[in-house]
């Protein structure tokens, strides 16, 4: 049996950093996407204008990581695979959403431990919303 390492904070909110250091994630996920050539069927999948989609995954991660329940307020239950059903999700799509996010949680220092756990639960998550086989 393994024995789980305690985290060092009550909630991964905490971890991270609070509400900056989601904005400042959020930030640089979004301009990662208009960068970079590896995220461009991701980019292209969001439409012209990102200002709307920051500002909703700002909202979500707040409370998803244990913070604010910003999304929720708003909207009610995020119901993340009706909300994104318009859009194709597969292999492809999953796996630059979740590079993306990677990269832009080590550049912008989120801590190693919590990195780790969050690609993980970010994995689950960017599974689960796929609607396409490819």
């Amino acid at each position: 049996m393994q024995i789980q390492e305690k985290p060092p904070f009550a909630t991964p909110f905490e971890w991270i950093g609070g509400e900056d250091k989601v904005h400042a994630l959020v930030e640089r996920f979004y301009d990662l996407m208009d960068l970079e050539p590896a995220y461009a069927d991701l980019r292209a999948a969001h439409g012209s204008h990102l200002t709307k989609a920051r500002q909703h995954l700002f909202w979500f991660l707040c409370g998803w990581l244990g913070g604010p329940q910003h999304y929720t307020d708003r909207f009610g239950h995020p119901k993340l695979r009706m909300r994104h059903m318009p859009f194709v999700i597969g292999i492809k799509e999953r796996d630059q959403w979740l590079a993306c996010m990677d990269q832009a949680m080590g550049e912008t220092g989120v801590d190693p431990k919590l990195r780790e756990r969050l690609k993980a639960s970010f994995f689950q998550t960017a599974d689960w919303m796929r609607n396409s086989p490819a």
